[in-house]
């Protein structure tokens, strides 16, 4: 597990963008206060998902409106139908820790 940020940096509803190593990680936190690291790259639009809407326990691409589940990284609704990668992560001690080399799906 790799520390990433302090866990205040990311408010209920938001996200981050972070980078590590190959890999370009969104930091997200549901609107129930969990959070969640996924791929940062949409499935269709190849753009980044961190500048989308998390909404629950989905975020929307701001390009096309796909969503995905924060969860299974599954899409929710076209026109994405591939999922992105689901990390592990948790917070202990007021940090977020990410292992990129654990997906989940």
């Amino acid at each position: 597990m790799i520390d990433v940020a302090a866990t205040d940096e990311v408010a209920p509803g938001g996200t981050m963008r972070i980078e590590v190593g190959e890999f370009e990680i969104c930091i997200a936190r549901d609107s129930d206060g969990t959070i969640h690291a996924i791929d940062d790259l949409c499935t269709h639009g190849e753009v980044s998902l961190a500048e989308g809407d998390v909404e629950d326990c989905t975020i929307e691409c701001w390009l096309h409106g796909s969503q995905f589940d924060l969860t299974t990284g599954k899409p929710v609704n076209p026109p994405a139908f591939e999922p992105v990668a689901v990390y592990d992560c948790k917070e202990i001690a007021g940090r977020i820790l990410v292992d990129p080399n654990t997906t989940l799906n």
